[in-house]
């Protein structure tokens, strides 16, 4: 891989990771429900979880989507019914207080399986497999793989303590209840530009 190629992958990661989708909703939500601190293995499960999804679409799972379209649609209709259910669940989580602490925010393995059925998840990583590592070599693909994990820790972090920042803000039941509604219809709106596709 080029310099320029490299760093136009660098470039591509940053702003994919760093706009609003279902990963960075549901960690700046995570954030405000139950802080920094216990959203880590969330961050961490996206970072990884990406990363390996990258990695294994670029060493062949890409092809399959290839030889068989329908996949992609049945690919997108169970991405849409169980980020329906997650949007469900992030408008109603409990309000601060005793409920939240002791509440379970996304574990790391809930997080990076998540990425398998996350629609920005699987167009980021097609796009970024097709066009950064046009070669399928194995190097290719780790390079891919390792850099979309590694720039994107800088997004994660951000969300995280975006939502964490709002967790003052958001002491009061109504005002949680509210945000909690509002993340949870962003998400479901997120879906719209990659089931169109």
């Amino acid at each position: 891989m080029t310099l320029d190629i490299f760093l136009a992958l660098v470039a591509f990661t940053f702003v994919a990771s760093t706009t609003p989708g279902p990963n960075n909703l549901m960690l700046m939500a995570s954030g405000a429900n139950y802080g920094l601190r216990r959203t880590v293995p969330h961050m961490g499960g996206i970072l990884i979880g990406f990363g390996v999804m990258v990695f294994v679409m670029g060493i062949g799972l890409a092809g399959l989507f290839q030889a068989a379209p329908w996949s992609v649609d049945a690919l997108k209709i169970a991405s849409a019914c169980y980020m329906l259910y997650l949007a469900w669940k992030i408008a109603n989580s409990a309000p601060p207080g005793p409920a939240v602490e002791g509440g379970r925010p996304m574990t790391f393995l809930q997080a990076a399986m998540f990425q398998w059925i996350n629609p920005k998840a699987w167009a980021g990583a097609l796009t970024a497999v097709t066009v950064y590592a046009a070669d399928r070599s194995l190097a290719s693909v780790a390079i891919v793989g390792i850099t979309s994990a590694v720039i994107s820790i800088p997004s994660v972090l951000l969300w995280s303590w975006m939502g964490t920042e709002l967790r003052r803000f958001l002491s009061s039941p109504a005002r949680l209840r509210a945000f909690n509604w509002t993340m949870a219809a962003l998400l479901v709106a997120s879906l719209w530009p990659v089931l169109t596709l």
